[in-house]
């Protein structure tokens, strides 16, 4: 099973925030730290606000920070917001579904469990847990020097 970088992103940038504790952050500074689209974050970030977990602010001194504790983000949570149902084999698809073997097969059920396993151990993880080595981070995550 492969997760979308749109919730690779989305649970880096919650990475960053939590690190980032009481202070507001901005997409161009995140998008600079990871090496990623500025583009892809103005989504992932807008998103994220739509769904509660962090807090947008428009303006000059705008920026974005968490909506709650890190000790209060399910990572299961985020994940089940950012992927949306998961249809990892053909048959999980009702509409879409041609598989002529789907009423008979097993392969389904099996992985119905296994989906459900993913989302039991990720259900009983936070983004506090996630930032246990916040130091480390903080230093990984550091501005680079300018080369000028």
């Amino acid at each position: 099973m492969q997760l979308t970088y749109y919730t690779d992103y989305s649970l880096r940038v919650l990475m960053y925030l939590a690190i980032q504790r009481g202070r507001i952050a901005n997409i161009s500074e995140i998008a600079e730290r990871f090496g990623i689209s500025r583009n892809h974050l103005v989504k992932v970030v807008h998103n994220l606000a739509r769904g509660g977990f962090i807090k947008s602010y428009r303006g000059k001194g705008g920026g974005i920070e968490l909506a709650r504790d890190p000790g209060q983000i399910n990572i299961g949570e985020v994940v089940r917001y950012t992927e949306g149902p998961l249809k990892p084999v053909e048959c999980f698809d009702v509409e879409r579904n041609r598989c002529v073997i789907a009423s008979v097969c097993g392969l389904a059920d099996v992985i119905a469990e296994a989906c459900e396993s993913f989302f039991a151990i990720l259900d009983r993880c936070t983004l506090a847990d996630l930032v246990k080595r916040r130091e480390r981070l903080s230093k990984v995550l550091a501005p680079r020097p300018s080369l000028n």
